[in-house]
């Protein structure tokens, strides 16, 4: 039987939109990003390239049916062959679909060695997941830090106008250089979360008493935004990851800078020891430490979340015994979503804190807290 012409122009018209749509799909923003490293790139390419694999699967399995039920209709008197079976055609369509499996197995093999091996590392970065925030630690370096989300619970309530990286901005960004190789160590404090920058084509659990592993090796400078990929709480959408890349230079320039900064807030920290803060002063550090880091549990008025996060407001502890109160802030509760706070904040933030809680939010107890008398509880805690 001669194929028409209008036939021969449908199967070619099925042909080209399958092709027209491999090509948009590889421009199209709503495709996977092609990074800023090696890794990404191959990410990038293998995931094409399966692509238009399954794109020429789809065009031929279906150009193949469309034909068939045009030419073989029964208003042109097709007639259905009898058989049941036909052993050629059985081995055909299970080797064909094993070649085409092996085929794809071999790319994605090597991109996946690839993307495990992080020997031979310029610089490790140790990162930690809590509930919500990252804590990253540069291994020889004596430089860590916490990273927390910079969006304002005004702009997250809606009062205030969103910004252009609303819930994707820091207030401290994990900072790295450009072509050199970073190996991460990933472990989280409490529940699962996931560190991930679509750029790198990282992204890997962190899980408690668990570490896991991975690398990146950056081209190009820039800022690149990520965030925690595992349900892991309430404010599992307010985790973002930013990661600034500099040049080689500007690089050393910066942790240079970043030493003095946190030896300088040592001093700080060591200094306030001694001094005797107002309420007022108490009251204003303690405030913002508060919306900071306690409020999206407690909720900025101290309310809490029946059920879920206690209230501050007229709860036992804030009214409570100073040194629970303390102790609670400074070594969380076992058991629970509250964390201890001892390595987060200084003395001084936990002191002004503390007061705020006790003397703010509804209640009205009327003490203050010194960072001495941190410092001291946690000495005797330490003594016993």
């Amino acid at each position: 039987m001669k194929s028409s012409p209008v036939s021969l122009w449908r199967l070619s018209s099925i042909l080209l939109v399958g092709f027209t749509a491999s090509v948009a799909a590889e421009e199209s923003a709503y495709n996977m990003t092609q990074g800023v490293t090696d890794i990404s790139e191959k990410v990038y390419d293998l995931h094409m390239l399966i692509f238009y694999i399954c794109c020429a699967i789809a065009v031929i399995v279906f150009g193949a049916m469309f034909y068939s039920m045009y030419h073989h209709r029964k208003s042109k008197g097709a007639v259905a062959a009898h058989f049941h079976e036909s052993t050629k055609v059985e081995v055909i369509w299970t080797v064909i679909p094993i070649i085409i499996l092996v085929l794809m197995a071999i790319p994605a093999t090597k991109t996946l060695v690839a993307m495990e091996d992080t020997s031979q590392s310029d610089l490790t970065v140790k990162i930690t997941g809590s509930q919500w925030k990252w804590h990253y630690s540069y291994f020889g370096e004596d430089v860590e830090f916490f990273s927390l989300l910079a969006t304002s619970q005004k702009a997250i309530d809606g009062i205030e106008e969103k910004g252009a990286h609303y819930l994707l901005e820091v207030d401290n960004p994990l900072v790295l250089p450009i072509n050199r190789k970073v190996r991460f160590l990933m472990t989280s404090d409490d529940v699962i979360h996931s560190w991930w920058v679509p750029d790198f084509a990282v992204k890997k659990d962190t899980i408690p008493g668990f570490i896991n592993e991975a690398w990146t090796r950056i081209d190009k400078p820039g800022v690149y935004r990520g965030q925690c990929a595992e349900l892991c709480g309430r404010a599992h959408g307010f985790m973002p990851v930013v990661v600034h890349a500099m040049e080689e230079n500007e690089y050393d320039e910066w942790l240079l800078a970043k030493k003095a900064e946190l030896e300088q807030a040592k001093q700080e920290a060591a200094a306030s020891l001694t001094a005797s803060l107002s309420m007022d002063e108490l009251m204003a550090i303690g405030e913002k430490v508060y919306v900071d880091r306690c409020a999206v549990c407690h909720q900025v008025s101290g309310a809490g979340i029946p059920g879920a996060f206690p209230a501050i407001t007229g709860s036992s502890v804030a009214t409570g015994s100073v040194d629970e109160h303390i102790d609670v802030v400074v070594n969380g509760r076992a058991g629970t979503a509250m964390q201890a706070f001892a390595n987060q904040l200084t003395e001084k933030e936990i002191a002004a804190v503390v007061t705020y809680q006790r003397n703010g939010l509804g209640n009205s107890v009327g003490d203050m807290v010194q960072a001495s008398d941190v410092n001291q509880f946690k000495a005797s805690k330490e003594g016993q």
